[in-house]
């Protein structure tokens, strides 16, 4: 199939070829017959990705920040790899979209192949969106019309906001396609509407659509208007829906307003506020999201947890249906908005229009009835490496495999067959980038494929067990990212899965074991004559509480999820396994505590080790500083990047040029060991014990009581 992507760093926008998504848990697969372009958000878009870096720098000054805090603890060179790996991914255009079902993933009952849908996928002949981003079109809305549904959501859940009365009188500034959609809501909730723009042929549409005009491209003056219209009261509200860089846009609003009016940003503005204008006033300020309650949540939109009506009455998904409602009642216009169609074919075509003609509004791609549903492209025709080494495929194309694992893989001997995601964009990219030979979205093709000897499995913590265990049955040998399993129940199946696996590796990506600085400081205890006392701190930096890595059933927690790197990493150092693990956390009064853990581990060598793991320091703070103390002698290790000594002969520091955690030298050993055979990397057992010591440090510090493992 294709789908229209946009590269932020270079601008090159690209109807690209790619393998078709299938339908997932509570998700829809539908076959696009029309999709609208949102005209300010995707020029934005457009216009942003063919800016310099500077320019880009310039747009946004707190990513700048974030990244002068990154050059600090890790260094220049990996910092810049960050941040063009960022922007080299291809971004989907699109968000109003109308098709055909072709597959009712589980868990949907309510939608079958053959109804026709709106929702919010991108420009692509096929899409899966989950279903409370779906609501099934009237019979008698066309599909042209329906791709407006979402954008008309958006103007819809502004109105709610400003909570219009029968007979108010409200003022849109801007009228784009956004500001001709809330001018008929409004008018249909019995308002009256001054409308302002500096564009005659949107003026005359406004006033087809029943609103009092100001041109301000002509001189017309909003805020004496808006007085002039009201006696001299005001206006009850004013909805912004422009898309502008100055600040004139809300000061005029806040001018035009009567007291105690309201003011709904749904478009994008300047917010260089003047307190004189809301306090005087007493203004309110309301800044709208999108397409109303739901939105960025994922419990709802990915999880498919409707909120109950007679608490949430508007969701997103509800105001995709009373749009849909409304458009079939013809209470809303949209056909009037619609200025230019294309071919889906034609679609750069169809851009270029957005980006130079400023009468063009509604422009529609077309879709053809026959695509290809292949969930494999062959990229290229010699996968990287080919012939020279065990074949691989990759399941997950997301941020670690394409910054960290592929450009590791590509150093190696390996033969790269397959990189699998859901996401068919990120398996494209991933597939051109490193010279992988298919992009697949079924990971299955992977498993089923005779000639692959490894697998390399990077997708969310919460699949990673049953991966390793469908992989391990396959009959491939397995490389997971940490961590093996997120309980213990999924421990125990790996555990199964691998004494059934009949020699076949299985290992885990505790990559820390094979930095050079973990080498260094190994080579300086060997010898030693007493057990080990260490101390890991790790500035492991905030993370919302609702993000997916603390969600217990996705990510695991923190601790299990990351925590168990610097557990492996002592356990390491010991050449022991933990045998005991007491840990507690910060007591009551921030939302995320299992992220501000202190853990002291027992080995069974007799040495000791702490881990502290803390979310709330100072991004400037290395992000992980080990020491080690044995024999009357001190090891000092900060950041992967400098180790150094204190009471040994001959050795003082060990710098590498850059900073090194292992990733690369890591992959390669496994790629080797798959090659030539022989014993695991590291045995099962440790990194199971690693494994298990992450799980009972959580248990520990739930239950105040030290876990014996």
């Amino acid at each position: 199939m294709k789908q229209v992507l946009q590269h932020l760093r270079t601008g090159k926008m690209e109807l690209a070829e790619l393998p078709c998504p299938r339908a997932t848990n509570g998700s829809l697969l539908i076959q696009t017959r029309a999709s609208l372009i949102s005209a300010g958000t995707e020029r934005m878009l457009i216009e942003f990705s063919r800016a310099s870096l500077i320019q880009k720098a310039r747009q946004q000054p707190e990513k700048v920040r974030q990244v002068l805090d990154k050059i600090k603890t890790d260094g220049l060179m990996p910092t810049l790899e960050a941040v063009f790996r960022k922007l080299d991914a291809p971004l989907p255009l699109g968000y109003c979209n109308a098709g055909v079902v072709l597959e009712a993933g589980p868990g949907v009952d309510d939608l079958r192949p053959g109804d026709r849908v709106a929702s919010n996928g991108n420009h692509a002949e096929v899409v899966c969106v989950p279903r409370n981003l779906c609501a099934k079109i009237p019979q008698d809305v066309s599909d042209e019309q329906a791709a407006f549904t979402v954008l008309g959501s958006i103007a819809l859940q502004g109105i709610r906001l400003a909570q219009p009365a029968f007979g108010e009188r409200f003022m849109v500034f801007g009228l784009g396609m956004l500001g001709l959609l809330t001018v008929q809501l409004l008018r249909a909730n019995g308002c009256e509407v001054l409308a302002v723009d500096p564009n005659p042929r949107r003026l005359k549409l406004a006033e087809a659509f029943g609103a009092a005009t100001i041109d301000v491209g002509g001189g017309g003056d909003p805020v004496a208007a808006a007085h002039a219209r009201t006696g001299g009261h005001g206006v009850d509200g004013v909805l912004i829906t422009a898309a502008a860089k100055n600040h004139e846009i809300v000061h005029q609003a806040a001018l035009s307003c009567r007291k105690r009016g309201r003011i709904v940003l749904v478009g994008v503005v300047g917010l260089n506020l003047r307190r004189s204008d809301f306090y005087e006033k007493e203004l309110s300020l309301q800044v709208s999201c999108s397409y109303g309650p739901g939105r960025y949540d994922e419990k709802y939109e990915q999880g498919g947890e409707d909120y109950p009506l007679g608490y949430v009455r508007w969701t997103e998904q509800r105001n995709f249906q009373a749009v849909l409602g409304a458009i079939a009642a013809k209470r809303l216009r949209v056909d009037d908005i619609i200025t230019n169609r294309f071919p889906f074919s034609e679609t750069p075509a169809a851009y270029e229009v957005i980006g130079n003609d400023g009468g063009a509004l509604g422009v529609v791609l077309q879709y053809p009835h026959k695509v290809d549903r292949s969930p494999s492209v062959t990229v290229t025709q010699e996968a990287a490496a080919a012939g020279k080494g065990p074949v691989v495929g990759v399941i997950g194309a997301g941020g670690f495999a394409g910054g960290i694992l592929l450009p590791a893989l590509v150093n190696t001997p390996a033969s790269l067959a397959y990189v699998a995601d859901l996401n068919p964009a990120a398996a494209g990219h991933a597939a051109r980038k490193f010279g992988v030979r298919h992009a697949v979205t079924d990971y299955r093709l992977i498993l089923g494929d005779a000639e692959v000897d490894a697998v390399f499995v990077v997708v969310g913590h919460h699949l990673h067990a049953e991966l390793v265990c469908e992989a391990l049955s396959a009959g491939k040998h397995v490389f997971v990212e940490k961590p093996l399993a997120i309980n213990q129940k999924q421990l125990t199946r790996v555990s199964e899965a691998v004494g059934r696996a009949g020699g076949r590796l299985v290992m885990v990506g505790f990559n820390r074991r094979f930095s050079p600085h973990t080498m260094k400081i190994q080579q300086l205890l060997t010898g030693r004559s007493e057990p080990l006392c260490m101390n890991m701190t790790v500035n492991g930096g905030p993370v919302s509480a609702d993000h997916w890595t603390q969600d217990p059933e996705r990510g695991g927690g923190r601790i299990v999820g990351e925590g168990c790197h610097f557990i492996d990493l002592l356990a390491c150092l010991a050449g022991a396994a933990v045998t005991g693990v007491s840990a507690i956390t910060v007591g009551q009064g921030v939302a995320v505590r299992d992220d501000k853990m202190s853990m002291v581990l027992a080995f069974a060598d007799g040495s000791v080790g702490t881990v502290n793991y803390f979310s709330n320091g100072a991004k400037s703070y290395p992000k992980e500083t080990l020491e080690v103390f044995s024999d009357g002698r001190v090891l000092r290790l900060e950041n992967f990047r400098k180790t150094f000594g204190y009471g040994f002969k001959g050795f003082r520091t060990f710098k590498t040029a850059r900073q090194d955690k292992g990733h690369r030298a890591e992959i390669a050993a496994f790629i080797d060991r798959v090659r030539s055979g022989g014993e695991p990397l590291v045995a099962f057992d440790q990194l199971a014990n690693s494994t298990r010591a992450s799980l009972a440090a959580v248990q520990s510090a739930r239950e105040g009581r030290t876990i014996v493992l």
